[in-house]
């Protein structure tokens, strides 16, 4: 038995996924962090110190930041695979992202959107390598890797905890600035730590796994795009380029979809696959639809579920008006509860030979997230009928999404890994963190069926998002036979 292709489940972790974990904790602290208070900080009153925006077009903003978050994964990869490997890529990702969130802590217009491209364009670095790097830490594979995957999970999970609760208290209490200035904070401790004990990951990502032939063409590529982004950017901030939130949202995706149509393509017909490797991937696509389907629903939580919590949840307790963004906690918070749990149930199902096929388990998870949805079409009656509502509908909800996240999130990252060949692995990881971008942006749109002006349509959107995430899952699970047959062995 090889030690490097054949570990057995019980073997210890290596030393590397805890500096992995503790860099994505600090990371996802500082998303999550400064995403609480986004569109609550765009929809307040010039007053209050936000934007005064209305609903629509900070849901739209909201959609495509958070969509670009995600969007940029592709390139970063790339860049990584071709020029950096991934271990300097998540180095210079968190140092760029750091900046961005400081940049935000200026209470200014401009820099809050500077703010905003800059944690974009770090994060296309970081996220998708620091899932790649992961991943090269377990080349044998199998269960073990998943487990591997429910421990990181559990890392960006803590920090989706901590953000929240620091940054909602310090934004919505104090001043919103303040929590925009932690996330920056958090990303640094990131940073330090990475650095610290970044010898633990060994040669693992430290080279391009597919060096680029022409470094300087590819170089001059990636400054040629930077300079033309910053041109449209400084036109935009001019009032030169008159830029529409939520045409652009709806634009955007269409693009996105184009994107990934336009990837798959090439990687089926011009990438010389293997047959294995096509099938592969062919899994990877479908795979890449049911994806972007949960989180179309599941993102809501930063913007619909978000502006549900500040304007039809009581959240006053013991005389202490809770902060909206702690709401964003809890999913979080039952991930750290439900997620060795999990991880143990799939280790125990594959000594047993039963686990499921993947298939089943995204299905599993597209199920539980329309459950969700009919809760909170529910929820909406009763506050648009009774008034504020307790937050145990949204605790309800939370619930059922979070075990569908569990089910579908870092199975999917794991399988991602399994799947995309070799030498594409972190475009192909680029690729999956795309229908996450996809999934984003729509869920911003649908935050314009918050506004104060569609309150009465709110019940009904949340019944149309639970028919289609339902219609998807069972779907899904018919075709589980038919994808089962062409990844045999893989779960």
């Amino acid at each position: 038995m090889s030690a490097l292709t054949d570990q057995p489940l019980n073997s210890p972790h290596p030393r590397g996924i805890y500096t992995l974990y503790f860099t994505e904790m600090w990371e996802r602290m500082s998303y999550y962090g400064m995403r609480a208070l986004l569109i609550l900080y765009m929809t307040a009153e010039l007053a209050r110190g936000g934007l005064g925006l209305d609903d629509a077009t900070a849901g739209a903003i909201y959609g495509l930041y958070t969509c670009a978050v995600y969007l940029v994964a592709l390139p970063g990869g790339w860049i990584s695979d071709r020029l950096i490997g991934p271990q300097r890529a998540v180095l210079f990702g968190g140092c760029i992202i750091a900046l961005g969130h400081f940049t935000l802590a200026v209470p200014d217009t401009r820099a809050f959107f500077a703010g905003l491209l800059l944690v974009v364009l770090g994060t296309s670095l970081l996220k998708p390598n620091a899932s790649a790097l992961v991943g090269t830490l377990y080349p044998e594979g199998g269960a073990r890797r998943d487990a591997g995957f429910t421990l990181f999970y559990m890392g960006v999970n803590l920090g989706a905890f901590i953000g929240p609760i620091v940054c909602g208290l310090l934004g919505e209490k104090l001043n919103w600035h303040y929590g925009f200035a932690a996330s920056g904070v958090g990303m640094v401790l990131g940073i330090v730590q990475y650095c610290l004990t970044r010898h633990h990951l060994g040669e693992a990502g430290l080279h391009p796994p597919a060096p680029s032939l022409t470094p300087g063409r590819d170089w001059g590529l990636i400054g040629a795009g930077l300079g033309a982004l910053a041109v449209v950017t400084g036109l935009a901030f001019a009032g030169v380029i008159v830029v529409r939130p939520v045409a652009l949202a709806k634009g955007a995706t269409v693009v996105i979809v184009a994107v990934a149509a336009l990837w798959f393509a090439w990687a089926f017909l011009l990438a010389r696959l293997t047959t294995v490797e096509k099938k592969r991937l062919a899994v990877v696509a479908i795979l890449f639809l049911a994806s972007a389907l949960f989180w179309s629903g599941f993102e809501q939580v930063g913007s619909v579920m978000n502006l549900f919590a500040e304007r039809y949840t009581n959240r006053t307790v013991l005389g202490f008006e809770v902060p909206a963004g702690w709401f964003q906690s809890i999913n979080a918070l039952l991930i750290l509860m439900l997620a060795l749990p999990v991880s143990a149930m799939w280790l125990g199902l594959a000594r047993r030979g039963s686990l499921p096929s993947l298939a089943a388990k995204f299905a599993a998870g597209l199920l539980l997230l329309a459950a969700g949805f009919v809760v909170m079409h529910f929820a909406a009656r009763s506050a648009l009928s009774a008034g504020r509502v307790t937050g145990l509908w949204l605790c309800t909800t939370y619930l059922l999404h979070t075990i569908g996240e569990l089910f579908l999130s870092p199975v999917g990252l794991s399988a991602v890994t399994k799947l995309a060949p070799t030498r594409l692995a972190s475009q192909t990881m680029g690729i999956w963190f795309l229908a996450t971008s996809l999934g984003n942006l729509l869920a911003g749109l649908l935050a314009s069926g918050m506004s104060s002006e569609n309150a009465a349509g709110m019940p009904a959107q949340f019944m149309h998002v639970a028919i289609i995430a339902g219609s998807g899952g069972l779907i899904l699970l018919a075709l589980s036979p038919f994808i089962r047959r062409l990844i045999p062995g893989i779960h």
